[in-house]
């Protein structure tokens, strides 16, 4: 039996893991450079920028990070004055975070270049790429979990 051979340079989840970085770096150097903000930081703002009040929890499950970089972030943010945090008033036990004005208004900032860094990023493909590529991300996406919650046929059994 021969060995099978994995070209790296064409592994899709190689691929994908590879633009995802790039992508991801070249966007938090903008966030560093013009808003002082980590990426951490970023995503709890992009959430909060769209639903307001959330726990470390509930931050986590729509960022998929974990709930530790979750706190780290938002402790981070509340000291630049950007968060808010208070305990939540049925259970003490959560701490909601919500974004300051001043928060608003930087969120609102970055989300505009965001916007703007991605439609620069996706010009070079025409309006059926782009739908293609949408639809695609999506299959990948549900794929994933079903991929996940699969047995693992290839699993060596005792």
């Amino acid at each position: 039996m021969t060995t099978p051979t994995l070209r790296l340079e064409a592994f899709v989840p190689y691929r994908l893991s590879v633009l995802a970085n790039r992508i991801s770096a070249a966007l938090a150097r903008r966030y560093r450079d013009r808003f002082d903000l980590s990426v951490p930081e970023w995503r709890v703002m992009a959430v909060l920028g769209r639903e307001d009040g959330l726990s470390a929890r509930e931050l986590s499950a729509r960022t998929a990070m974990d709930k530790v970089k979750i706190t780290r972030a938002a402790q981070a943010l509340a000291r630049k004055g950007l968060v808010a945090r208070e305990r939540d008033g049925r259970d003490q036990r959560i701490t909601r975070h919500h974004l300051t004005g001043t928060g608003r208004r930087v969120y609102e900032a970055v989300a505009a270049e965001a916007l703007a860094w991605e439609r620069r990023f996706l010009e070079g493909l025409d309006a059926h790429e782009r739908a293609c590529l949408e639809r695609v991300l999506s299959r990948l996406e549900r794929r994933i979990a079903e991929v996940e919650e699969a047995p693992d046929e290839l699993a060596c059994e005792a």
